[in-house]
């Protein structure tokens, strides 16, 4: 790159056009297409703000990084939140929070770069597609912590960040903090008994088992995507994500208006893998499409059988991913029991910026340890997968 280049913060997504974001690296199914993240979206990011998800009032304030050459060419950005609180982010600072606050500090506001409500690995670093990226990279990890000495604030956090982005983090004095995930990772099955001729013996039958009493009492399912995705399904999967969150999270993130926005804006990315019984569905979970990976994210019921959470979000999602020719299923945040389901652990990675010293220290010494115990969970898991062992 040549000229000078500038940093701006801007506070919402309509500070870039559609167009130019589309250009960023993992942006666009179009312009984008070996990398194409779905969350990463326009349509997706805007729809969070314009159904009033995450907003200011909702303690998400955009505190979005324009990198732009001298010209106003947008050379990259970064998705970045001023935050009130930690909810809805799935890497977990709530301690280092209280630690702070005990010893007479403030922690919040922080901010936050990640995808609402959303725990899967994309680019975070943004770069325009037709520039060297490194450079861009740099500048933009250095205009996080130059925006935390500016704003006075605590910290910067970057979840779930891919590893060409964790090294420019890094390199600019972020700390580094790994966890896991489980994820299923089509080996080119022709289907899903194809996939269940890899597992042990025990583990067949117990899966096949599995599945079949899910769908005893009538129950059927179907794959909704695109325009089969009408207003009353929405309806019915709001009132299962309602019922099955409040329950769970006590305060379910996204309100009836964000699934009429993405089903307006990106429907040929949404599958809806919805159960049907006795003439009504009665259980659902909605999962995202990129360009090699499907993407599990929210689930709901409002009758409760044994085994169907299992079917609906981790058998259907290996079956569409084998039927679609998708590398992936990243079936969301925790859960070894997805394990014994042909999920297997994947390390996520994310980078930590904090600028108190002490803080900053007692941080690194826990995150020393805590990459440690989850390397070492990662190598016990391993050897306990459900897979024929080489014949």
């Amino acid at each position: 790159m040549s000229g000078d280049l500038t940093i701006k913060v801007v506070q919402s997504l309509a500070a870039f056009s559609s167009r130019e974001w589309a250009d960023l690296s993992g942006t666009c199914r179009a312009a984008c297409t070996s990398s194409y993240n779905p969350f990463l979206s326009f349509a997706f990011l805007k729809s969070l703000e314009d159904s009033g998800c995450a907003t200011p009032q909702t303690g998400w304030l955009g505190q979005h990084l324009r990198l732009e050459a001298a010209d106003g060419r947008l050379m990259g950005a970064v998705p970045c939140y001023l935050k009130s609180h930690s909810q809805g982010e799935y890497v977990f600072d709530h301690g280092w929070a209280d630690a702070f606050e005990r010893a007479g500090g403030h922690y919040y506001p922080k901010l936050q770069v990640s995808i609402p409500f959303t725990p899967t690995t994309g680019p975070r670093l943004l770069v325009h597609h037709s520039v060297e990226p490194e450079s861009v990279r740099t500048a933009l990890a250095h205009g996080l912590r130059a925006l935390v000495e500016k704003l006075g604030v605590s910290s910067v956090h970057v979840t779930f960040a891919q590893p060409v982005d964790m090294t420019a983090l890094t390199e600019a004095g972020f700390l580094h903090r790994t966890d896991q995930q489980f994820h299923f990772h089509n080996e080119g099955y022709s289907s899903y008994d194809d996939f269940l001729g890899q597992l042990a013996s025990r583990k067949r039958k117990a899966l096949k088992k599995e599945r079949r009493v899910a769908l005893e009492n009538g129950i059927e399912i179907d794959w909704l995507t695109g325009r089969d995705i009408t207003e009353a399904v929405w309806d019915d999967f709001f009132a299962f994500y309602m019922d099955t969150g409040s329950r769970k999270w006590g305060r379910p993130y996204l309100n009836r208006r964000f699934f009429s926005l993405i089903g307006e804006r990106m429907s040929e990315d949404i599958l809806l893998v919805m159960a049907r019984r006795g003439g009504r569905y009665i259980a659902g979970a909605i999962n995202f499409i990129g360009f090699d990976t499907l993407y599990g994210r929210n689930w709901g019921c409002i009758e409760n059988h044994p085994f169907l959470h299992f079917e609906v979000c981790y058998h259907q999602a290996i079956e569409f991913a084998i039927a679609k020719g998708l590398r992936t299923v990243e079936a969301g945040a925790q859960g070894e029991h997805k394990l014994a389901r042909g999920y297997v652990p994947v390390t996520m990675h994310s980078a930590h910026y904090i600028a108190h010293p002490g803080l900053r220290n007692a941080v690194a010494d826990y995150l020393e340890r805590e990459r440690s115990d989850v390397e070492a969970m990662g190598e016990y898991l391993e050897d306990h997968l459900p897979f024929r062992h080489g014949d």
